[in-house]
């Protein structure tokens, strides 16, 4: 005669309260969540400046988004984990680098071809 089959064996331990460990996040149940820090109101600026400096006033928009970004990078890491939101000071930082190269490219190509066209056009 054959034997009944037996009960799966149980799942392994992955320690805790019954959720994977090694994981932050969530606290005990009937706590709510708190954030770990305020985001960083210069890095949100910066990143706007930047990328809206992609649209408008190039140069005049990006350059604050350079020193802004930077700024705003000092300020997180001293903070202590206090603030947040070191990416969009990065990427305010990095976009507004960009926007500088580029617009201060266009100017030459500008003056280039413009001082070029007149030197053309003026005759004897």
């Amino acid at each position: 005669m054959s034997q009944p089959p037996s009960a799966p064996p149980p799942p392994p331990d992955y320690g805790g309260y019954g959720g994977y460990g090694g994981y932050g996040g969530q606290g005990p149940y009937g706590q709510p969540y708190q954030p770990s820090g305020q985001t960083s109101t210069k890095a949100i600026v910066s990143l706007v400046l930047a990328i809206v400096s992609f649209f408008v006033c190039g140069l005049i928009l990006s350059i604050p988004a350079v020193f802004l970004g930077r700024s705003a990078q000092r300020e997180i890491d001293a903070s202590g984990g206090r603030l947040g939101g070191r990416g969009l000071a990065t990427a305010g930082f990095i976009l507004g680098i960009v926007n500088v190269v580029i617009s201060v490219l266009v100017i030459i190509f500008v003056l280039v071809f413009v001082v070029g066209a007149r030197g053309i056009t003026t005759g004897p």
